[in-house]
């Protein structure tokens, strides 16, 4: 049964994207996917992780400027159930659809999971994370709401979440197996979901890329402080010096990447793969301005040369 009834899953996410609030990103979204399953017989890994970033953005913005903190606190705890029916009636008209929304892009991936191999218990991984995603979204409007400011330390700990990468991650493991002769198996999916070092370190360069270069956008629409904030009040130091110092700590963490994929784990290469593949593609979205919100700027000629123009 889909979450919403029946309704076309396309029209709702359009429907959302029309709210002067949410950014509509799709094709930016599914770009970044390509980058991530680029092998052609990843077709439907890639149009079930689009739907899953492109509801995630919109989540971003619900959370980051739209709702007040009584709604996302109903919300957030009606992600936490993940069901249709228990204190529906309290969400506003808006959420309702969103939630529907977010609900009817995992049941197709359980259907299409079980199409598979007959068995989605994978799905449960990715629920799981989206679930704690979302509860860092929610720490982070609070702090907004509160205007707290936490230590460095404190805001990663929440923020390297809120990025999306630990999530996509997961969901990109889940979605790999069946099509491409390769079986995801429950030692790869406990790996992944357990925060291991080679997560963290690509989280950590998806983090501060993107706040190095949309933190005073941010500011001025009101948003939660970010690291760049945080790292100067608790330091005392300049904006330049801030950025400086995270660059250099993004330099490390591509080692550490090297690293990882250089050392044996029980998690096979085409696995590992996924995960430096959505970091390049998170470089390349960050690298010289926010590629999500000002794409125009960032991204036009990227999507244009892969998409558009023959090659």
């Amino acid at each position: 049964m889909r979450a919403d009834g029946g309704k076309n899953w396309n029209l709702q996410l359009s429907s959302l994207m029309r709210e002067t609030y949410a950014r509509d990103r799709l094709v930016e979204c599914y770009f970044c996917i390509v980058g991530v399953y680029f092998e052609p017989n990843y077709s439907l890994a890639r149009m079930m992780l689009t739907k899953v970033i492109a509801l995630t953005s919109i989540l971003d913005d619900t959370y980051d400027v739209y709702d007040t903190l009584e709604e996302l606190n109903l919300f957030t705890n009606a992600i936490e159930r993940w069901d249709t029916i228990s204190g529906m009636d309290q969400l506003p008209e808006y959420v309702k659809v969103l939630y529907f929304a977010l609900l009817d892009v995992y049941n197709e991936i359980e259907q299409e999971l079980r199409k598979e191999d007959g068995q989605s218990y994978r799905l449960n991984y990715a629920i799981k994370v989206m679930k704690k995603h979302v509860r860092d979204y929610f720490i982070e409007a609070k702090w907004f709401n509160e205007g707290y400011i936490p230590t460095f330390e404190e805001y990663m700990g929440i923020a390297l979440t809120s990025s999306g990468y630990p999530m996509l991650t997961v969901t990109s493991f889940v979605l790999i197996g069946g099509m491409a002769d390769i079986i995801v198996t429950k030692e790869a999916l406990d790996w992944v979901i357990d925060d291991p070092k080679l997560v963290r370190v690509s989280a950590l360069i998806s983090r501060l890329m993107d706040d190095i270069v949309s933190h005073m956008m941010e500011q001025e629409r009101g948003h939660v402080c970010s690291s760049v904030e945080c790292y100067m009040k608790q330091h005392g130091v300049t904006e330049q010096k801030a950025c400086d110092e995270f660059k250099r700590r993004i330099e490390n963490a591509w080692k550490d990447i090297n690293e990882g994929c250089i050392k044996p784990t029980i998690v096979p290469m085409s696995f590992l793969m996924r995960i430096l593949n959505l970091t390049r593609m998170m470089d390349v979205i960050y690298k010289h301005g926010d590629g999500i919100t000002n794409a125009s700027q960032v991204l036009k000629d990227y999507v244009t040369l892969l998409f558009i123009d023959p090659i």
